[in-house]
């Protein structure tokens, strides 16, 4: 059996950034996803989701037990109103973790890919209070990007939105030859893996049930400073036999 999590998705504990933003809201970084839907099923707190796209701004009250998802192009902003922590549910395991994800930095920044990586990249082997300040420089600056967007299409200007979906996608483009493999490895493998056994018990062969597995994922046991809060992964992509 294909040993990815169900449907090639991926599973993160998401704890939301608090400290307010230039707009005196505390949250994540908005941004975009260009292949990926997600989900957020939140699990404790509050807060709200902002997003934007070619229907407009809006924003959804979150609360624990709430379960949205938006699909790509749809740019998003976690808002967090008190100890905001999520379930994130990805699709195509390991395309969002390449570079799926598009920050909304101002458009002088979005239209050069250098300036767009400097921007983006976090330091390697700095301290936490390095890599928080560098976190909290990129949000600073996506939101910065965020509000103008929103702001010109409320004003019914959706020119600027759609001048930032052309640069999301130049700045992906290169990825997604090797985006494709891995693609194949997961979701592509899981929907093969499907319509296998849809065969087989279409021919009344259930050889499949007798290979039963149960696998675990574990938390990693440190998180890691992302785009939207404080990140705990699961590997997915390698997982073990529970107890191992």
């Amino acid at each position: 059996m294909p040993a990815a999590f169900p449907g090639g998705t991926s599973v993160t504990r998401l704890s939301v950034y608090t400290g307010a933003c230039a707009d005196g809201l505390e949250g994540g970084t908005p941004h975009l996803h260009t292949a990926s839907t997600e989900g957020y099923v939140v699990i404790g707190g509050h807060g709200a989701l902002q997003t934007l796209g070619t229907h407009g701004f809006r924003e959804t009250e979150l609360t624990a037990g709430s379960t949205v998802w938006f699909t790509p192009g749809t740019i998003h902003r976690a808002v967090n109103r008190g100890g905001l922590q999520v379930v994130v549910v990805m699709a195509n395991a390991g395309l969002p973790e390449a570079g799926d994800a598009v920050m909304t930095f101002p458009p002088e920044i979005m239209a050069d890919p250098g300036r767009y990586r400097a921007a983006a990249t976090l330091p390697e082997g700095e301290g936490e209070e390095a890599m928080e300040a560098a976190a909290m420089r990129r949000r600073e600056l996506a939101v910065q990007g965020f509000r103008a967007l929103a702001g010109s299409a409320a004003a019914g200007d959706h020119g600027p939105l759609e001048r930032f979906y052309d640069h999301a996608v130049a700045l992906v483009r290169p990825r997604v030859a090797a985006w494709r493999e891995t693609f194949e490895r997961t979701v592509a493998a899981q929907a093969r893996h499907t319509a296998a056994v849809l065969d087989a018990l279409a021919r009344g062969d259930g050889a499949h049930l007798r290979q039963s597995e149960l696998l675990e994922s574990p938390q990693s046991a440190e998180t890691r400073w992302g785009m939207c809060g404080r990140l705990r992964t699961h590997d997915v992509l390698g997982p073990v036999e529970p107890g191992q």
